[in-house]
């Protein structure tokens, strides 16, 4: 049987059916673009149904005194002060008295929205921490939104509605937090605000894998970009780069093999020579695209896990994004840091950066994509490649392209954007995961040389990638 379609409902329409269910009741805490979300529920009518408080602390002395001492105020740790202070707080009032019959929440956003001083990033965290059934264990949804309207009113709208969708999601279609997802957007649009950090937990979401929800947030279109950590931890990625030197290495990485770990250990250590980067601060980042997710056309799940816990099983952060052309990750990538930016690619993957077909979409052609990509200082840094037929190793200097593109192309070695690497395992060279791929799918055991004994070990329990013993 098919799934009966979603019923779209306004904003107003959610926020008024939320209200007038008997069922929900909570606090609403928000700090930084004055009470958008409340004022849903308080124009939709019926209010006193869901509302027990409305508050919004916005002095810096106030909010330490209620929801102790921060560093950061627009930052996920005082989202989470703030969310578990009044639900703990709506228990300790209201559980004797209602218990039996309501099921509690709070919700809580703290933003920086667009001000007179300018200010440039204009984001926030807003959460929920709600029971699904009255006396139920808690079950909590956070996420990170970029507002991207130019204005402090639509903002403050657009942060209005994302809460409204937060909350009505959560509340109807807490059994299928694929549902929840889908529907944070309704009655937005990309151009006026991103999402780029999602993280389900508690009763309820026990079984949700927070790294399928980050991919399916890229997916979705809510996001470009999503980050998890080694341990699968979901991290938000201004947060991770906030200050600090970049450097990512693209790949498909299926499965990561000893290449892919020489490649970004040659490039840190040529990054971290440079004058103008703090060694001890580069975070370094393995990317996969969302064209490099799709197997055979389709995105497949299963194969998506087991390249994300072989990356973390070596201890790497992992970016998805779906910045298909260098140029656009590298305005991503400057949007959320100041410091040097560096990518690590091989010698193949070079050339195909200077083919002039990739920039067809755009009207200065290949000179504009160029200009986008190393406009702030980015550097490339190039891996030796080994042509498997001809066993020839290529370095940058051995690069050869018609006479307009080789100009170019020796202008940026020239000037160091395109920098060689040293140190290369020459061991490494002759491997491609696509081999390795092949031969775990044949039982060519000799494929367990080509990658860390760490992934082979996980390969071979796991069974990933089709291995059979």
């Amino acid at each position: 049987m098919s799934e009966v379609p979603l019923k779209k409902l306004s904003t107003i329409e959610k926020a008024l059916e939320v209200n007038l269910n008997p069922e929900r009741y909570g606090t609403f805490a928000e700090i930084g673009a004055g009470q958008e979300v409340v004022r849903w529920f308080f124009q939709a009518g019926g209010a006193a149904g869901t509302v027990a408080k409305s508050m919004s602390a916005y002095d810096m002395v106030v909010s330490d005194s209620i929801y102790g001492k921060s560093d950061q105020y627009v930052s996920r740790k005082r989202l989470e002060a703030m969310l578990e202070y009044e639900y703990k707080l709506n228990l300790e009032r209201l559980s004797e008295i209602r218990g039996d019959s309501t099921a509690f929440f709070s919700f809580a956003d703290t933003v920086t929205a667009k001000s007179f001083s300018g200010n440039s990033r204009c984001h926030g965290w807003m959460g929920v921490k709600f029971q699904s059934h009255p006396r139920d264990q808690s079950s909590q949804v956070l996420i990170h939104v970029n507002m991207l309207d130019k204005t402090n009113n639509l903002q403050q709208e657009a942060i209005g509605i994302v809460g409204v969708n937060l909350l009505h999601a959560c509340f109807t279609d807490f059994h299928r937090p694929e549902r929840i997802l889908e529907r944070l957007m309704d009655g937005l649009s990309p151009e006026r605000i991103e999402i780029d950090m999602v993280e389900f937990s508690g009763i309820e979401f026990r079984h949700v894998d927070n790294r399928i929800v980050s991919l399916r947030l890229v997916q979705l279109g809510l996001s470009k970009a999503a980050m998890f950590g080694p341990d699968g931890a979901i991290l938000q990625p201004s947060s991770v780069f906030r200050k600090k030197p970049i450097l990512v290495e693209r790949g498909s990485f299926r499965p990561v093999c000893n290449v892919n770990i020489d490649i970004i250990e040659c490039a840190r250590r040529a990054f971290a020579a440079e004058e103008s980067v703090d060694a001890e601060a580069v975070v370094p980042v393995m990317e996969i695209t969302m064209s490099n997710l799709l197997t055979e056309g389709k995105l497949d799940l299963h194969d998506f896990m087991a390249r994300s816990e072989l990356l973390g099983a070596m201890g790497y952060r992992v970016l998805i994004s779906d910045y298909f052309e260098y140029f656009r990750l590298s305005q991503y990538l400057h949007s959320n840091t100041n410091e040097p930016i560096g990518l690590a690619m091989g010698a193949n993957s070079l050339v195909g950066l200077f083919d002039e077909k990739f920039y067809t979409g755009l009207d200065g052609g290949i000179l504009e994509a160029l200009g986008r990509l190393f406009k702030t200082g980015l550097k490339l840094y190039i891996y030796p490649w080994r042509d498997p037929v001809s066993g020839k190793v290529f370095t940058v200097q051995d690069i050869q392209l018609d006479h307009e593109r080789q100009l170019l192309f020796n202008y940026l070695v020239k000037r160091k954007a395109i920098v060689p690497l040293e140190g290369a395992d020459p061991t490494c060279q002759e491997i491609f995961s696509r081999d390795i791929l092949a031969r775990i799918k044949s039982g060519d055991r000799s494929w367990e040389k080509m990658v860390p004994a760490q992934v082979a070990e996980m390969i071979r329990k796991r069974h990933f990638f089709g291995y059979k013993p």
